[in-house]
């Protein structure tokens, strides 16, 4: 059984998808751009700002599923370059600062919108 996770507090979907999906113990986080709910643009600033907003709205969807990022078990963050990944990986670790989960990062040819960064998880409930 699958329980499909929504809130107001990150940006809705802007295609075919959920923003999380919680399946047996886990919870599904589809990945976050840099979307400022409220206005479904981008916040303002560069990739330390991007990775800011896709987190903080990450951790809002994980919060409407009764979780949180001390229980997140894996991340995978899609960069636009991987120049960026020094000053992204600066932001993410004060979101993560100990216990931090597995995580993957990549530079991709694009990203939705033309963002800078993406990130998706994986928590348990």
């Amino acid at each position: 059984m699958k329980t499909i996770i929504s809130t107001d507090k990150a940006p809705s979907a802007i295609g075919p998808y959920s923003q999380a999906v919680a399946a047996a113990n886990l919870i599904f986080v589809s990945g976050q751009l840099p979307l400022v709910p409220e206005t479904m643009d981008f916040c303002a600033g560069g990739i330390q700002e991007q990775t800011r907003q896709a987190l903080t709205n990450a951790k809002a969807i994980l919060e409407e599923a009764g979780s949180s990022l001390d229980k997140v078990v894996k991340t995978t963050v899609l960069l636009k370059d991987i120049k960026d990944f020094v000053a992204m990986n600066e932001v993410y670790a004060q979101f993560f600062e100990s216990d931090c989960p597995a995580r993957a990062a990549y530079q991709v040819a694009a990203l939705p919108k033309d963002a800078l960064v993406e990130i998706e998880l994986i928590a348990l409930k």
